[in-house]
């Protein structure tokens, strides 16, 4: 039972003011078989769905965890998955709302009716070797009710390629923009530089000598002297598409039908 339910009942006379005080302290933390400690309310405070990392774990046991979390919720993602753990959940819970992302290297389970998009946001990369970071921003951000436009291998070896791409999403309104990036990492700060909006860094682990899987990549975003620009970790396209979601669904919260 999720917040929702629990504060419905209590509206509907159902349960009392103490047993609804205990349920909401008590009932969210659940054992999943010898492996799990799920907490139910997670999405409820902090409006980011069910994210399961799936390459540590094996496809019976990701299985076993969405069979029982979709009991409260309608939409769960597996990050970092194969398609091995596809068809174990389809197995497990049968094909609806099942979908593999194959770019992204992901799992969406989403059996919600049609939810309107509210938020918008931008995503480029320097290189198309920064597309699948880019992609699981991609699914996570428009799983939390986003329109999101891409602009791929936009990078700084060809300097003018990330220009009408930046303006036309400042054109259409996006609140926050995601820039993808391993090499130098240099495109973020430039980025930040010509917005007006927030600019979430996302270093990528590609690369070879010096680049050190992402570490420099990651530091020449961390010392960009560009105000307006944070950064998430290596490889981190979860992260950064939960934050711009939120980001933009705060900045649209008095829209009708918003976030």
């Amino acid at each position: 039972m999720n917040i929702r339910e629990v504060l419905e009942r209590f509206k509907n006379g159902d349960v009392d003011a103490a047993e609804a005080e205990r349920m909401l302290k008590l009932d969210f933390l659940e054992h999943i078989g010898n492996h799990t400690v799920f907490d139910h309310a997670r999405e409820a405070r902090r409006g980011i769905p069910e994210i399961i990392l799936g390459n540590t774990k094996g496809p019976e046991y990701v299985a076993d965890i969405i069979r029982r979390v979709l009991e409260d919720t309608e939409l769960v993602i597996v990050s970092r998955a194969s398609p091995r753990h596809c068809e174990a959940i389809k197995k497990s819970i049968g094909p609806r709302g099942v979908r593999w992302v194959e770019k992204a290297c992901m799992v969406v389970v989403d059996r919600r009716a049609k939810i309107r998009k509210t938020g918008h946001i931008g995503i480029l990369t320097a290189g198309t070797s920064d597309i699948s970071v880019a992609e699981e921003a991609r699914v996570v951000a428009e799983a939390m009710g986003c329109e999101v436009m891409t602009a791929y291998d936009v990078g700084i070896a060809a300097f003018h390629r990330f220009m009408d791409p930046l303006a036309s999403m400042l054109e259409k309104g996006c609140d926050a923009l995601i820039v993808v990036a391993g090499m130098e990492g240099a495109l973020p700060s430039i980025i930040s530089s010509l917005a007006d909006v927030p600019v979430i860094g996302v270093p990528t682990s590609v690369g070879y000598g010096m680049g050190s899987e992402g570490v420099a990549a990651l530091m020449s975003m961390l010392q960009t002297c560009s105000p307006g620009l944070v950064v998430v970790n290596i490889d981190n396209g979860v992260g950064a598409g939960a934050t711009a979601a939120l980001i933009s669904g705060r900045c649209r919260a008095g829209e009708k039908g918003g976030l």
